[in-house]
């Protein structure tokens, strides 16, 4: 699938663009490994800065997976996040 704006949100207040990281999310039926791919996230690529962390919910065989990532590179054009780091899953009640 591609990106879809409907998943994307801004989180709290934003800061001043290359001053400090902003905070997003983003819900997506996507799995994270087709989220982390190089230019998935090119249609914001004017709202987001190197730094800024994405929260992402996404979908993994219908399973919800908890994954947070950040801007590597953004030309303008062309955004890249890293692999991310996926939120534990554990419920041990």
């Amino acid at each position: 699938m591609a990106f879809d704006r409907d998943g994307w949100n801004p989180i709290g207040g934003q800061s001043k663009k290359s001053k400090a990281p902003a905070i997003w999310s983003y819900t997506t039926a996507d799995t994270i490994a087709t989220v982390n791919t190089e230019s998935y996230f090119d249609s914001v690529a004017g709202e987001v800065g190197v730094g800024d962390m994405i929260f992402v919910n996404s979908s993994t065989g219908g399973t919800l997976v908890a994954t947070l990532v950040y801007v590597l590179s953004n030309t303008g054009t062309v955004v890249d996040v890293n692999d991310g780091t996926t939120l534990a899953n554990t419920d041990s009640d």
